[in-house]
């Protein structure tokens, strides 16, 4: 066998390896995800079965859960969209202007904060949540959704050097030829930087938006009252409440909870990929 032969036969194999080990993690992923929605609409509250497709379908659980007087099912959704959505805007309104000072503009303590902003970047959010209950607790602002709000929006800004990084790609020809036109710097950042960022926009948007609305430990310990849980605090107590025996209805809690990730994702999705590839490659 030729030498050509031999790396076009390791090439096809190695393309066919690849396809089998994707074919594999899809599986892996969307089985757990297949077996949850078709277990809402299965009757009883039992999450096992012994078949993946039910015998019979049945919109009970959806019912029970959007209309009991049990639960607040409704108001934790709703508490959950503010959140979140509160959460994207601040988020990236703060999280593109730090990276874009970061990236264009060059002041004391600029590197310093730069380091800070890598090191934090590596530690998960909640363990800060000691020096968040010790300062909600001096400011009383206990069992309020908007010091939740504040407190997504303060983390997201650690994704300011992601943005950083994609500003960098961005030509400064583009600035200096605005600025010989007369244009200030909130001119350019308006009319030329934010139309070039709406894939960063949009994975910042995203990952914010993603980040608030599933996030549980946090807003455990932030709200307290019922009218105030958002959805994941909700159905945690759904499930410890019901002593683990109605999983069919937390399932369907769970399909409702995907529903607006899932519709953004389809619908940003291609400029959220691009905003990956483009924020890692200076990043």
């Amino acid at each position: 066998m030729s030498t050509t032969s031999r790396k076009k036969s390791k090439l096809t194999l190695g393309l066919f390896l690849s396809y089998v080990l994707l074919v594999i993690i899809a599986i892996c992923c969307i089985y757990p995800a297949l077996w949850v929605v078709l277990a809402s609409f299965r009757p009883g509250a039992a999450l096992y079965s012994p078949t993946l497709i039910p015998k019979s379908l049945t919109l009970d659980h959806y019912h029970e859960l959007l209309t009991s007087t049990r639960f607040k099912f409704t108001t934790w959704y709703w508490n959950t969209l503010k959140i979140a959505t509160l959460t994207m805007v601040f988020s990236t309104i703060l999280t593109t202007l730090s990276g874009y000072s970061l990236s264009r503009f060059r002041f004391r303590s600029r590197k310093t904060i730069m380091t800070g902003v890598l090191i934090l970047s590596m530690f998960p959010t909640f363990m800060s949540l000691t020096a968040f209950y010790v300062l909600l607790l001096q400011l009383k602002l206990f069992d309020n959704i908007y010091a939740l709000v504040a407190i997504y929006s303060a983390a997201g800004l650690l994704q300011a050097f992601v943005v950083k990084g994609f500003f960098d790609t961005i030509p400064r020809s583009l600035e200096e030829s605005a600025r010989i036109d007369g244009a200030s710097n909130l001119q350019i950042f308006a009319r030329i930087m934010l139309p070039l960022s709406k894939p960063m926009l949009t994975y910042v948007a995203l990952m914010s938006f993603t980040g608030a609305w599933v996030d549980f430990i946090l807003a455990k310990v932030v709200l307290r009252s019922k009218d105030h849980w958002s959805v994941a605090v909700g159905l945690f107590d759904l499930v410890d409440k019901e002593q683990n025996s109605n999983f069919a209805l937390f399932a369907t809690g769970s399909v409702l909870i995907a529903l607006p990730i899932t519709i953004l994702f389809v619908f940003l999705q291609r400029f959220l990929v691009d905003g990956l590839t483009a924020g890692a490659s200076k990043g």
